[in-house]
């Protein structure tokens, strides 16, 4: 990993400590992938006196508070699925506002819990997150699916769930309205393994790869790609190739030597499955090393 100071790298322990546990909470761990973004709130409007304690900085108990807050407006008593979508809907997607537009894929902060629980507004995945969160607290039978394209909510059976759009405000989604979906971003068709539950850390993966593809069409924030290749290496289970990609936004920030020593790592790993590939990366730490003359 680059260099950390002491924040960061607590933050990127728990992070990873998060990840491996039994069972990993999901707004924390979107919670400490938003605060690598940088600070939130008061810090960012108002100058602070040097030694002031600025308390809790990248908003991470506030938003757990907000969370908790949004749950207790929720009427109590039992109620079946639909009646759960139905009132998340009313509260989150109608009286709170909550939901999304095209504008909002182009803002970093449509992928950060804080920023979204803040403005309202974000990615259809981070959007089902606060609507997963706050039902879970309120004790409803609520899951992530990760559609193609397209992540929503699911409540009771999982088998024949019924589905709920937090980025539409909540509109519920027929299982006709799901496979449009599907079609429109994959050009295939429904497939019942699509309707699994979405684990958490498969979550927080989708949520990191959403970043790294807003970094990726903006080539002057590689400092946004860097933290989110970093953090996607903390998850247990991620793509190998994370670490050639890591090797070159090194490369990119200038830092030749560690970039190269990457990839020559990286290369090592490949020589016994994909020999070709391991020789071409070799070449591209070769030519890292050269821009230092």
């Amino acid at each position: 990993m680059s260099a950390l100071d002491s924040g960061t790298a607590e933050r990127r322990r728990q992070f990873a400590e998060e990840a491996r546990s039994e069972r990993p909470d999901l707004a924390l761990l979107c919670l400490l992938l938003g605060a690598e973004a940088g600070p939130v709130g008061p810090a960012e409007v108002r100058p602070v006196t040097p030694g002031e304690a600025v308390p809790d900085p990248y908003g991470i108990d506030a938003a757990q508070i907000e969370l908790d807050r949004l749950a207790g407006l929720l009427p109590y008593g039992s109620r079946s699925p639909a009646a759960w979508a139905s009132t998340l809907a009313e509260l989150l997607g109608g009286r709170c506002g909550f939901g999304g537009s095209s504008v909002d894929y182009q803002r970093l902060d449509s992928s950060l819990l804080q920023q979204v629980l803040r403005r309202r507004r974000g990615l259809p995945i981070l959007l089902s997150v606060v609507w997963i969160e706050v039902a879970r607290r309120a004790g409803a039978p609520v899951y992530g699916v990760a559609l193609p394209g397209h992540f929503v909510v699911g409540f009771g059976d999982r088998e024949q769930p019924l589905l709920a759009d937090p980025f539409a405000g909540g509109a519920p989604l027929t299982g006709q309205d799901a496979e449009l979906l599907v079609t429109g971003a994959t050009g295939a068709a429904l497939e019942p393994s699509m309707m699994t539950p979405a684990r958490p850390l498969e979550i927080v993966l989708r949520i990191l790869n959403n970043v790294r593809a807003w970094a990726a069409a903006r080539p002057e924030r590689t400092d946004v790609a860097l933290w989110a290749v970093e953090l996607s290496l903390l998850l247990p289970s991620h793509p190998a190739r994370l670490r050639f990609e890591r090797a070159q936004l090194l490369v990119q920030r200038g830092e030749f030597l560690r970039g190269a020593a990457e990839m020559e790592e990286y290369a090592e790993i490949l020589d016994g499955i994909e020999p070709t590939t391991a020789e071409n990366i070799r070449r591209k730490a070769h030519a890292a090393r050269a821009l230092l003359n």
